[in-house]
């Protein structure tokens, strides 16, 4: 999913809370993490060497009607469709804007089940009862077409296996590239894959499972996300869904203590962002503050605060009482870099008995430049103006005014950690330069803002910025986001596609030169000759 929310300043001026004792401040190690990037059949991540798995929900037509204008299909528990009308197809497309960066070649289409399955833009070059050999080239897109499925023995369980994997996808589901890029990473946060924002799992009987056709509509299953960790031995960062009642969590709970390393932390974090105000799970505090007669109406904000810590502590109990204690877990309150640290203190971390209660604090410290179509009067540039810099004015910009907020704000934040003895972490972070409310039309702008992340100095500035959180005595620092195309929404992956070479990205070189120098046992070339 694309990160592009704004960062909502909020300026309270607010009386913190006294803390009992005096806490000292926690020092932790600086390293580097990574968000990976989510779901969908644009990804160029390419994550598994099943490309099924990461298709979007299936897309119904009929005969006559415009495109996706077919009746409501009938789906299975996973999500594999059980009947069609007559002149109906179920329509899934794959490598889509790829360009190319992609594996070309014989793909393998296994499948369960009685019905006739198409192909569009991919040549059938042998086709047998559960089994199709198609030829995949061009920029690599095609499409998928089920015409028929018996309701007695409908299609399912379909693999769309990539060139070279057939014998090794069941024991080796992910990609030997991906596996290999994120090696040496501190941990690995799973926000985007258990699509977190907008959650609505909240029973463990609704849970993502293995056996779904796709895991763009629920998420990744537990068990795939806790198999990925152990292979490369990095402790995972879950995003537990704010919907998600207390079964669903000691469930969780004691599925990753039963199957994870015992040498990994989980990190556990309640959501995301609970304080973004654009994502549903914070309107769903705010409403739940106002249902329960927390805080003042005319302030929601107040009342879903207490509402997201008071849910954490609740479920870091569950964990606790799931691990027999807290000492291997990393119980995390996240908040908002941006704001003032007594609304951090005063509102969010005076409801918790400090270390007690909580091991990290985290922050998201984007260097962040968000660029309207319009400025409304204020000193921000438009859009239009931005358009006429240069890549080193650009640059300038990000230097002398994004970056040191950025470390204001983590200093501000590190004080606040400090304050209640606990370490500040980093739940996301890198460089936001976006257009917003229409900023993001602009072309010209656009442009620019893809030149900027491809330059040199993007790589010099990642690594200012890294020492500078370092400096300011930061732990952890989950990078957001690993591989995902540039666009007018942002620019957030280190590299845009799965062969990009970390030399011909300078702030993926530099976030892994980074990492190794602070002693991270990094891949430094991940994508093998081609």
């Amino acid at each position: 999913m694309t990160k592009y929310a704004l960062l909502i300043i909020c300026c309270f001026a607010l009386a913190a809370t006294g803390f009992a004792g005096e806490p000292q401040p926690s020092a932790t190690p600086a390293r580097l993490g990574m968000n990976l990037s989510g779901f969908c059949d644009w990804s160029t991540e390419l994550f598994f060497v099943d490309i099924f798995k990461t298709t979007r929900a299936w897309i119904s037509q009929q005969q006559g009607k415009p495109w996706g204008g077919g009746p409501a299909l009938e789906l299975d528990e996973h999500g594999w469709v059980k009947r069609l009308d007559p002149d109906c197809s179920a329509d899934l497309p794959f490598n889509t804007n790829l360009n190319g960066h992609c594996p070309l070649g014989i793909y393998t289409v296994l499948y369960e089940g009685s019905g006739k399955l198409e192909f569009r833009q991919a040549k059938v070059v042998s086709d047998e009862p559960g089994k199709i050999q198609i030829e995949v080239g061009g920029d690599g897109a095609f499409f998928l077409c089920l015409r028929e499925t018996d309701p007695a023995d409908h299609v399912r369980n379909i693999r769309i296996i990539m060139p070279g994997f057939e014998d090794t996808y069941a024991k080796e589901p992910f990609h030997p590239v991906f596996l290999n890029r994120w090696k040496g990473m501190g941990a690995i946060r799973f926000m985007n894959w258990m699509g977190t924002n907008g959650s609505t799992q909240g029973k463990w009987a609704d849970r993502p499972r293995l056996e779904d056709a796709m895991y763009t509509m629920r998420g990744a299953p537990l068990e795939l996300m806790i198999d990925l960790c152990n292979r490369l031995k990095i402790d995972p960062w879950f995003c537990m869904p704010h919907l998600a009642d207390d079964d669903y969590v000691r469930n969780f709970a004691k599925m990753v203590k039963d199957k994870l390393d015992p040498s990994l932390k989980p990190h556990i974090e309640y959501s995301n962002e609970m304080w973004n105000s654009m994502f549903s799970q914070t309107q769903w505090a705010f409403n739940k503050a106002k249902e329960q007669g927390i805080g003042a109406p005319e302030r929601p904000w107040e009342g879903g605060a207490k509402v997201y810590v008071q849910r954490c502590l609740e479920i870091f109990k569950i964990w606790e009482e799931v691990f027999g204690g807290k000492e291997r877990l990393v119980r995390i309150i996240a908040w908002q870099a941006a704001a003032d640290k007594f609304w951090t203190d005063g509102m969010v971390m005076s409801q918790t008995k400090g270390a007690e209660d909580v091991d990290a604090l985290a922050i998201a410290p984007y260097m962040t430049f968000c660029v309207p179509a319009n400025s409304n009067g204020s000193d921000a540039p438009s859009a239009d103006v931005v358009a006429t810099w240069s890549v080193d004015q650009l640059m300038d910009h990000m230097e002398n005014k994004a970056l040191p907020d950025s470390i204001q704000w983590i200093q501000r934040q590190k004080e606040v950690a400090d304050k209640y003895g606990i370490p500040l972490i980093a739940y996301e972070g890198g460089q936001h330069m976006v257009g917003v409310a229409g900023g993001e039309n602009n072309e010209a702008m656009t442009k620019l803002f893809l030149a900027a992340n491809a330059s040199p100095r993007m790589g010099a500035l990642y690594k200012k910025y890294f020492d500078a959180w370092a400096d300011a005595g930061g732990g952890l620092f989950c990078v957001w986001d690993s591989i995902e195309i540039w666009s007018k929404w942002g620019s957030w992956g280190v590299a845009e596609f799965y062969d990009t070479k970390p030399a011909d990205s300078p702030k993926y070189q530099s976030t892994l030169e980074w990492a190794k120098a602070h002693g991270q046992k990094v891949t430094m070339d991940p994508v093998p000759p081609m």
